[in-house]
C-alpha cells in the first residue's frame, strides 16, 4: 500500500487543486490520497468561505481518499507552524509514504537545500535576521536580506521566498526533517494563476479570484468553468444557504470579545504582542469591523494576513501558553476525521493499527476525559466550529448544526 498525503485549505476546491491530486496520486505510485485540511478558519486569519464539511465532501468527490482536519491553532498560525501541525499528523497516523505539494519553482533539490540553511540557522545568520528586524523590516523580508547577504551564490533565492508555495514547501520539509520523518517529499510546479491573483483567468483562476468574484454577488456561472463539475454541483446547492461567510460577519462578536479584554490585556493569546496589543487597545474606539480594523491596525513590520490571524487568535480564545504547550508535546494530539470513501476501508484499517495518537471519530467521547493537552486541543477545534455554525445560522436563517452530534461523512 502506497499511502499519499497533501496539505491544503481548498477554500474552495478548484481545477488546480484537482490537477495536483491526479498527478501527485500519478507521479508517486499512490493506493491512497490522504488530505490534511484546515478546518472553518484559514492560515489568512479569516473563517472559510465554505464549512468545513462542505470542503471535504468537495476534496472527497474530487480525488482524495480521507479528510483529516488541522487543528485550528495550527490552520491559524504562520507558515512555520502550520506546517509542523499538518506534517505531525501526516507522521502520526503511521502510513503516509509521500507528501506532495505545489510550488511556483518545482524544484525540490533548492527547496530543501533552504529548508536545511533555516533548520540550522548559524549565529551569523540569527545575528543578521536581528539586525534587520531591528531596522523595522518584516520577518520575511529580513530573512530575505540575511540569506542574500550570507548565500549570495544561492541561485534566484529572491525569486523562491517571495512565492508563498515555495515558503510553505520549505516549511514542509523543514517539519519532515525536525520530525526525522521517512516521509518523502514530492513538488510540481503549480499550475494556473499566482496565489495572489484576484483576477479570474480562464480555466485554472487561484481562490482568491474565485472567493471575490463568489463574495461580491457575481454569478456562479462566471466561476463554472474553474471549479470541476461535482464541486460546482454543491456550490450551486449551498449557496445563499450556508455560504459565503467572510470575516465582516464576525465584526460584532470580535468588537465584543476585544472590549472585555482591553482591560486584561492582549498579550496572552497567540502570536499577540504587547506592542500589537498595545496598539489595538488605542484604535479600539474607532472599531467599524473585522476588516476595517485589520487594515487600521497593519503597519510596515505587520502584514495584514498577520493582523488577521492575531485577531482571530484573540477571538477564539487561543492563548499562547496552549500552543506553546502543544508544540512541546508534539504539536498534533489527535487525529481527527472528517469524512472518507468507502472503499478506502483497507487504509482506515492500518491507519487504525499503526496511528501513534488517538484517531478520533465521535469528539464527544474524548470531551468527557480529564483535562489534558488533546482535550483542550479539541475543545479549541469544537468551540471554533460552534461559533462558524452559529454565524453560518444567523446570516442564513438556518438551522443550527451542533458540531458534538456531526457524523464523520462517509460517501
Amino acid at each position: 500500500m502506497v499511502v499519499t498525503g497533501v496539505i491544503a485549505e481548498y477554500n474552495p476546491f478548484h481545477n488546480g487543486h484537482l490537477h495536483q491530486l491526479a498527478h501527485a496520486k500519478d507521479a508517486t505510485g499512490a493506493d491512497y490520497m490522504i488530505v490534511v485540511m484546515s478546518g472553518d478558519y484559514t492560515q489568512r486569519g479569516e473563517p472559510a468561505l465554505m464549512s468545513k464539511y462542505d470542503r471535504a465532501r468537495m476534496a472527497l468527490e474530487s480525488g482524495a481518499d480521507l479528510v483529516i482536519e488541522l487543528p485550528v491553532a495550527f490552520a491559524t498560525g504562520s507558515a512555520e507552524y502550520f506546517a509542523k501541525g499538518a506534517v505531525s499528523i501526516l507522521k502520526h497516523l503511521g502510513v503516509v509514504d509521500h507528501i506532495a505539494f505545489g510550488s511556483e519553482c518545482g524544484d525540490i533539490e533548492a527547496l530543501t537545500a533552504l529548508a536545511d540553511i533555516l533548520l540550522h540557522e548559524t549565529p551569523q545568520y540569527q545575528s543578521l535576521l536581528r539586525s534587520y528586524l531591528k531596522s523595522g523590516l518584516s520577518y520575511p523580508q529580513a530573512r530575505m536580506n540575511a540569506l542574500e547577504t550570507l548565500y549570495p551564490e544561492f541561485p534566484n533565492l529572491n525569486e523562491i521566498l517571495s512565492s508563498p508555495n515555495n515558503i510553505l514547501g520549505i516549511e514542509y520539509i523543514k517539519a519532515l526533517r525536525l520530525f526525522d520523518s521517512a516521509i518523502r517529499p514530492y513538488t510540481e510546479v503549480r499550475v494556473g494563476s499566482s496565489y495572489h491573483a484576484k483576477r479570474l483567468s480562464e480555466s485554472y483562476s487561484s481562490a482568491l479570484s474565485i472567493r471575490q468574484s463568489i463574495e461580491n454577488d457575481c454569478t456562479l456561472l462566471m466561476i463554472q468553468n474553474q471549479v470541476p463539475p461535482q464541486v460546482f454541483r454543491i456550490l450551486q446547492r449551498k449557496s445563499g444557504r450556508t455560504y459565503p461567510i467572510s470575516p465582516d460577519d464576525y465584526s460584532a462578536m470580535l468588537q465584543y470579545k476585544l472590549i472585555t479584554e482591553r482591560r486584561h490585556g492582549y498579550s496572552q493569546f497567540y502570536d499577540v504582542s504587547e506592542e500589537f496589543g498595545d496598539r489595538v487597545s488605542n484604535l479600539l474606539d474607532t472599531y467599524t469591523g473585522f476588516q476595517d480594523f485589520s487594515f487600521a491596525l497593519k503597519t510596515k513590520d505587520m502584514t495584514y494576513t498577520r493582523v488577521c490571524r492575531s485577531l482571530l487568535h484573540i477571538l477564539l480564545n487561543i492563548r499562547q501558553s496552549d500552543v506553546n504547550a502543544f508544540c512541546e508535546a508534539g504539536y498534533a494530539q489527535y487525529i481527527r476525521i472528517l469524512g472518507f470513501r468507502e472503499d478506502a476501508a483497507p487504509l482506515l484499517g492500518e491507519i487504525a493499527s499503526r496511528a501513534s495518537i488517538p484517531v478520533i471519530t465521535q469528539p464527544a467521547d474524548y470531551l468527557k476525559q480529564e483535562d489534558s493537552l488533546l482535550r483542550r486541543q479539541l475543545e479549541q477545534d469544537i468551540d471554533a466550529t460552534c461559533l462558524y455554525q452559529s454565524v453560518v445560522a444567523n446570516k442564513f436563517h438556518t438551522e443550527y448544526e451542533n458540531e458534538l452530534t456531526r457524523r464523520m461523512m462517509k460517501i
